[in-house]
């Protein structure tokens, strides 16, 4: 990544390093610096320019989305906190400018029989040339375990062989997001399809020394972009392809592969309450299987309803809008 150029450039080394000592990764930490760095090079700022207007007028600027906005001012915030615990500025200029107000945010959902079709339209595409095979099997195999186990993106793509346990039917996902490993169990009609992916790659592939479950090419996990581009390939096939709507306050996410994700939770939901359980009572054991660090993120989910309710929704907005 490109280096800062500033005349705080020094000081934004120094915080990213002070970060890394209370154990924080270095992105997007450092994206966000750059995004200020850019600025204070547009507006050849120096330090008497820090004053609460500055920061304000930068925030109008923007044109991202509203969470994105608050999370750069949140490490800025953090940077001239550490600036002032350093004697750099007499006090923190953003103290008191407040976070945005967000949007509502509404997940595009997927109904079980729509996460089934999506499946079959990924393997659909696999393609059958001897240079291709191998890498959209394992695509497959990608969104396969994110549909069927609710993973992130990341976690599958980069799953190694020993993170896969047959015997047990369970996988070993390291280093989330939040830096944490957790053990889940998988259905045993994923395991079959891993076993049989890992059938096939040893027939084709015998002296296969790639430690990846899910094998990219030379040894190397695959690309987040490529299987990225499977997914929206098939939803496009499934004319499934929407844009994300924003009607007032209230955001309605197009499909995304972490659609997979939430739809996996809601689903996960939906059967609990068909079959006369608690949702609500539900919620640890879920969050723990998600990986998140407090269940209390995952309750979200209790507001998602189907996929069905969810175009209900953004119709029923649309009807509003229209007839204001």
């Amino acid at each position: 990544m490109r280096p800062f150029k500033s005349f705080l450039t020094s000081e934004m080394e120094a915080y990213l390093q002070y970060r890394k000592t209370l154990g924080y990764k270095t992105m997007p930490a450092k994206s966000y610096l750059l995004t200020f760095d850019d600025y204070l090079l547009k507006t050849e700022a120096d330090w008497p320019s820090f004053t609460p207007s500055f920061f304000l007028e930068m925030r109008a600027g923007f044109t991202l989305e509203t969470r994105s906005i608050n999370a750069i001012f949140s490490l800025i915030r953090g940077f001239f906190h550490f600036l002032a615990g350093r004697g750099y500025v007499d006090h923190n200029p953003l103290r008191d400018i407040p976070r945005l107000k967000k949007n509502v945010v509404v997940p595009f959902v997927f109904s079980p029989d729509q996460v089934d079709q999506l499946l079959k339209s990924v393997s659909r595409n696999i393609r059958t040339t001897s240079g291709c095979f191998l890498t959209d099997l394992a695509v497959y195999m990608v969104v396969l375990v994110m549909a069927r186990c609710g993973t992130r993106i990341s976690e599958p793509i980069k799953l190694l062989r020993c993170n896969y346990r047959r015997d047990d039917a369970t996988l070993y996902i390291e280093r989330t997001k939040f830096g944490k490993d957790r053990i889940i169990p998988i259905p045993k009609k994923v395991v079959a399809e891993i076993e049989n992916y890992l059938s096939v790659r040893q027939s084709l592939r015998p002296n296969d020394k790639n430690p990846y479950l899910f094998a990219g090419r030379e040894e190397r996990c695959l690309s987040d972009n490529t299987v990225r581009a499977a997914f929206h390939k098939a939803v496009s096939d499934m004319g499934l392809k929407q844009p994300r709507k924003v009607l007032g306050n209230v955001s309605f996410n197009g499909p995304t592969p972490h659609s997979l994700r939430h739809s996996f939770a809601v689903n996960t939901l939906n059967r609990i309450k068909k079959t006369g359980g608690s949702g609500q009572n539900a919620l640890p054991v879920l969050a723990a299987y998600l990986g998140h660090t407090d269940y209390i993120c995952t309750s979200v989910y209790l507001r998602v309803s189907d996929a069905m309710s969810r175009k209900n929704l953004v119709d029923f907005c649309l009807w509003q809008r229209v007839n204001k």
